[in-house]
């Protein structure tokens, strides 16, 4: 996930004033820099609002519209991009292919397994040809492959060494590091936690003091922060909640304070903020999107969180934290909801469980930022209005817009009804599961391979 950027003012220049319409006034306080940027963005999204409220209900629809073939050309030409001839000096190698066969599978188009070819691995997966072995990287190969779905490029993970990467990227507090002598954070978590688990690999050793870690990493605010004593951030959230749930430990989180800030992160604008007081980014359609979708699958536990903290007196996190044992087997676990006692099938389990609520976002208003404000109608998305398109953006904008569609769904996968989908219903996407991001049927077709070797 990309950091918000941040603007380091120079000490020669101050903000300017705000326009003071009564010079006889006394001098209005300044705005700061995040303040008129802010501003100016409401402004760049109010002029399209504006827009779309004075068409008739047809031309509202058009502007509604996603322009599937426009995106799929713009994505298959990157693809191309990527080929033998790609001899570019960078990490990201492994990303782009994700982020690009993720989106061209979340729009419905059949993938070149001409890819497949392409793959090499040994333990870990790096950022190129060359390069050190590398959580991140790892997680986009692994879960490129189960993008292409076939049996070729399932088999072609060394599930035995890329195991042994993963202990070998194991920290005695319980967190991973995303290389070898490389940082430690909750992405580092959420990658290794991700990949052992869709692979069929997850054991107790490998989750052994990972919740702890990730209990530090919880802020005042109740979003999660990258490491301890950071900010509470959108993509690190998602990272944490997703990981406590595949490791079987959510309800050990103060989930009801994680989901007052996550909800409160969709702003003025229609779509999500990545921190408190910054820019709305489209990327955050699945970062705190994706968070609230899984959310509406926990609710039993922040209920009872919320019950036993009013009769206890004491917030959730503090009972919940202190109380809970770290007995990862779920025997006596107050909230074990996964039928079986292997750590890998919980992301299956957990799939198959009913929603528990409607959409805890406004999911239509969350599809009109995406569709009018992220969409390039040449094909791809971006940030934001007046930024540019990348395939960054469009793999998680595609991702939050799929999310979105279906939260009204009880069952995963299960269509929604035409009201749930801004626009024509062909705007439909395919269903992603919300823990690894990955289409649904490509994860099934994952699930059974692994299951059976």
């Amino acid at each position: 996930m990309e950091s918000s950027s941040s603007f380091s003012p120079s000490s020669s220049s101050s903000p300017p004033l705000i326009p003071n319409p009564n010079p006889n006034l006394d001098q209005q306080p300044r705005l700061t820099i995040t303040q008129l940027e802010q501003l100016k963005v409401e402004q760049k999204v109010a002029e399209i609002y504006r827009l779309l409220n004075g068409v008739s209900a047809h031309a509202r629809s058009l502007m509604s519209e996603l322009w599937r073939d426009k995106h799929v050309e713009f994505l298959t030409r990157g693809l191309k991009q990527l080929g033998p001839s790609y001899h570019v000096l960078d990490a990201n190698r492994p990303w782009l292919c994700y982020w690009i066969l993720h989106s061209i599978a979340l729009l419905g188009e059949p993938l070149d397994t001409e890819l497949e070819n392409d793959v090499d691995e040994d333990g870990g997966y790096g950022g190129g040809p060359g390069q050190l072995p590398h959580l991140a990287t790892t997680y986009a190969a692994v879960n490129t492959l189960v993008t292409l779905g076939s049996e070729n490029a399932l088999s072609s993970i060394n599930r035995d060494n890329l195991y042994k990467f993963l202990l070998r990227m194991k920290d005695s507090s319980g967190a991973f590091r995303m290389h070898d002598a490389g940082e430690i954070d909750v992405r580092a978590c959420y990658t290794a936690i991700s990949v052992a688990s869709i692979l069929n690999i997850l054991d107790y050793e490998l989750v052994k003091d990972v919740g702890n870690y990730i209990l530090r990493c919880q802020t005042y605010e109740g979003g999660i922060a990258g490491e301890p004593g950071s900010e509470a951030h959108g993509g690190y959230t998602f990272c944490g909640l997703a990981t406590m749930i595949l490791i079987n430990e959510a309800d050990r989180l103060d989930l009801s304070s994680l989901l007052d800030w996550v909800a409160f992160r969709q702003g003025i604008e229609c779509g999500f903020q990545g921190r408190t007081n910054k820019l709305v980014d489209g990327c955050y359609s699945f970062w705190q999107g994706g968070v609230l979708a899984l959310m509406q699958r926990l609710l039993p536990i922040v209920d009872k969180q919320l019950t036993s903290s009013s009769v206890s007196g004491e917030s959730s996190l503090g009972s919940t934290c202190n109380s809970k044992s770290s007995d990862l087997s779920g025997q006596g676990s107050e909230w074990y909801i996964f039928e079986t006692g292997k750590l890998s099938d919980v992301g299956f389990s957990f799939i198959k469980r009913h929603a528990e609520s409607p959409p805890l976002f406004h999911t239509i208003a969350l599809q009109q930022y995406i569709l009018l404000c992220s969409q390039v109608l040449e094909g791809g998305f971006k940030d934001k209005p007046g930024k540019y398109r990348d395939f960054y953006h469009s793999c998680y904008c595609l991702s939050g817009l799929s999310v979105s569609q279906y939260s009204w769904s009880k069952d995963a996968g299960a269509s929604p009804l035409p009201t749930a989908v801004l626009g024509p219903y062909s705007n439909l996407l395919e269903p992603v599961h919300p823990l690894y991001n990955v289409v649904l049927d490509k994860y099934y077709i994952s699930h059974e391979f692994f299951s059976r070797s």
